[in-house]
């Protein structure tokens, strides 16, 4: 059924045959799973979208719901762009979302275990030692560290695409401190305030049961001896770009947000500052990355972290989630070995496919890199927020080259992964005033506890909302969209 015609919002929705489009199939018709949706959108007319598109986007900024984009000269606080039109995904392909995102949560924490213990997986030559030697992230502070409930992990955001070929591919795990679980649940919020009507005709999952889940994961990694933990989000402040998140989390926890200044560590054990006097801290979520968190390990200078934090941490006093040191494991140079690291650990093939990825550190790989940059994307291994990406066939010649000699310069730093065509999904564009497709991609949010596994039904869809761009972080210009996980 070819109806876009029909609607006024649609009529000029142009279906690019090239691309993988989430709503229309390749003979233009809607797809089943979004065909009543579509019908309840269309039944308004365009001026009726604006006044809800601006009521969505005032309920985002009378609640708060802002980040920090980062220039050369100053940080500036943005509204996070929302489009009202969902993500639909059925039961049956978000069950093998699942599946996968857990699996690759296991195989990772395994793998920290190993590497900051016996290091069986290296010694066996399936990862390169230089690998682990050569990165920023790999902390010898961690060696022999046992952290409460085993587990390393504890939040990880697993960032995945569909591709024209209909399948979807794993492009990054994120298991440092990753971000956007406050804009998935905001962005259902907003949604419902301004279009609750459509609500009664899906059956989609819940996604404000994070917080709670946060909280039991954070419980079940308390240290030995106590009962009932006192747990913590700990920010670098205000000015950090997802303090906003720092504080939702706190809040919807039930549980402080607190900064360096608020805590302080005597005799190996943490203590909280209270009007009442000093008060145990038993489990922190720390969004203050590794080399700041303890300037009496790490950075000397730093003041957001807590001087002898990290030694409470080794004595067993006190979890951090995530463990510190994880981000050896985010290293997407670690991430070309992600299928070998799922078999070796849990002897099981991969549910999530990897794209294919070359490592510059292989001298083969760097030729050809080097050969091909206009059919690839380079990467920085160390970096997120979509920082240093240079995406090939959007070069001049003289960028090229001058990627060509940063990538020579320090081949450990890039990996290159062909050009994938993301998928695209109708998205409100306010310059045009109608629907465009635009590209999107998906961050789950998996939670590992002591005996306990969750991923959140939902997920953040981000949109690329620049024609044909295909970079959708939000620091990028990028926003998002609610993500409904339909009931089986």
């Amino acid at each position: 059924m070819s109806i876009s015609s029909q609607h006024a919002i649609f009529s000029s929705y142009e279906k690019n045959p090239e691309l993988h489009d989430e709503i229309f199939n390749a003979q233009g018709e809607v797809k089943p799973l979004y065909r009543k949706l579509f019908e309840l959108y269309g039944e308004h007319s365009i001026s009726d979208f604006e006044k809800l598109n601006n009521k969505a986007k005032a309920s985002f900024f009378n609640q708060g719901i802002t980040f920090q984009v980062y220039g050369d000269q100053e940080s500036k606080e943005k509204i996070f762009p929302f489009d009202l039109f969902p993500r639909i995904i059925d039961a049956e392909e978000w069950e093998h979302i699942e599946r996968g995102a857990i699996q690759r949560a296991r195989a990772l924490n395994l793998f920290l275990e190993d590497v900051y213990h016996d290091k069986k997986i290296l010694k066996q030559g399936l990862v390169p030692v230089e690998l682990l030697s050569s990165s920023v992230n790999y902390l010898h502070q961690m060696m022999q560290v046992n952290p409460p409930g085993g587990i390393y992990n504890h939040i990880s955001g697993t960032d995945l695409i569909k591709h024209k070929d209909g399948k979807y591919y794993v492009l990054e795990d994120n298991i440092r401190c990753p971000s956007g679980v406050s804009y998935v649940v905001c962005n259902r919020t907003a949604l419902k305030r301004a279009l609750f009507g459509v609500f009664n005709h899906y059956q989609a999952h819940t996604v404000t049961n994070y917080a709670e889940n946060l909280l039991d994961i954070m419980e079940s990694v308390k240290p030995k001896g106590v009962d009932i933990p006192n747990c913590v989000v700990l920010t670098p402040g205000i000015y950090n770009s997802a303090y906003y998140e720092h504080s939702y989390l706190a809040k919807a926890m039930g549980v402080e947000l607190v900064e360096g200044r608020d805590l302080f560590v005597e005799n190996d054990f943490v203590y909280m500052k209270t009007i009442n006097g000093p008060e145990r801290v038993d489990v922190i979520y720390r969004r203050v990355d590794d080399q700041f968190i303890d300037p009496l390990t790490f950075k000397p200078d730093s003041t957001l972290g807590v001087a002898g934090l990290f030694s409470a941490y080794r004595q067993g006093n006190v979890s951090l989630v995530n463990a510190p040191g994880t981000g050896v494991a985010d290293d997407k140079a670690v991430y070309t070995y992600m299928p070998e690291i799922i078999r070796y650990y849990l002897d099981e093939e991969p549910i999530l496919n990897n794209v294919h990825t070359y490592h510059c550190s292989r001298p083969k790989e760097l030729q050809y890199v080097l050969d091909n940059i206009k059919k690839l994307v380079i990467k920085p291994v160390d970096e997120a927020g979509g920082y240093g990406i240079s995406i090939g066939n959007k070069l001049t010649q003289e960028e090229i080259k001058k990627v060509q000699e940063e990538v020579k310069a320090n081949p450990r730093k890039y990996i290159a992964q062909p050009i994938m065509s993301l998928s695209v999904h109708a998205t409100y564009i306010e310059d045009s005033n109608s629907f465009e497709q635009r590209h999107v991609d998906l961050r789950t949010f998996t939670l590992l506890g002591k005996d306990k596994e969750f991923v959140l039904k939902g997920g953040l869809t981000r949109v690329a909302l620049k024609k044909g761009n295909l970079i959708v972080n939000s620091s990028q210009g990028g926003g998002s969209k609610d993500t409904w996980v339909l009931k089986s």
